[in-house]
């Protein structure tokens, strides 16, 4: 069990919000969190992390990946015939 302090004017809201609602506070707490919890796994996953830098630098060959080992021949050669 865990005790929280809260400011007054969010234990007013909590308590108003408690008697609208018909539930206990405690219960409204417990949603709360896990509300928060659930979105805070999901925002600090590996992509969320680095997708605004994904793509972002890049060596402007789109083929790269599928012509890699021709670029290391050309490049051999190019050094043998120096």
């Amino acid at each position: 069990m865990r005790s929280v302090r809260l400011p007054d004017k969010i234990e007013k809201e909590l308590e108003n919000l408690s008697s609208q609602k018909n539930v206990s506070r405690s219960e409204i707490i417990k949603e709360a969190l896990t509300e928060y919890i659930a979105r805070e796994k999901i925002s600090n996953s590996p992509y969320e992390s680095g997708k605004d830098y994904f793509g972002k630098r890049g060596s402007g060959d789109r083929d790269r990946s599928t012509r890699y080992k021709s670029k290391i021949k050309e490049k051999i050669r190019e050094k043998q015939s120096d």
